[in-house]
C-alpha cells in the first residue's frame, strides 16, 4: 500500500492578509513617526491610548508611501480615528 500524496494537482498562492499586518518599513520611510510614536508610549507609561495622535501619524506616513507599498489607503474612521479627525476640522478656522 502506498501512502504517498500528490501535492501538484492544486496550486495554493498566497495573499497578503486585508487588514491587521503590513511589510516592513525596511527603507526607513516611516521610521521618524514611528520613533515619535514609541517615545510617547515611553513617556505615557506605555498608555496607547495617550498616544493616539502619533499613531494616527505613522499610519497616515505609511499609506502615503505608496512606493513602498507600506500599507494600503484606508478611511482613517475605519482605523478608529474618527473623533481625532472631527477634532483636526473643528480646530480649522472656517475661511469667510
Amino acid at each position: 500500500m502506498s501512502t504517498a500524496m500528490n501535492f501538484s494537482t492544486k496550486s495554493f498562492t498566497p495573499r497578503p492578509p486585508d487588514k491587521g499586518a503590513f511589510p516592513l518599513d525596511h527603507l526607513g520611510e516611516c521610521s521618524a513617526f514611528k520613533e515619535r510614536f514609541m517615545e510617547c508610549l515611553r513617556h505615557s507609561g506605555y498608555e496607547s491610548a495617550a498616544c493616539r495622535q502619533s499613531a494616527m501619524a505613522y499610519l497616515e506616513c505609511r499609506m502615503d508611501r505608496r512606493v513602498g507599498q507600506l500599507m494600503a489607503n484606508e478611511p482613517l474612521e475605519k482605523l478608529g480615528f474618527k473623533d481625532l479627525i472631527n477634532e483636526k476640522s473643528e480646530e480649522k478656522p472656517e475661511k469667510s
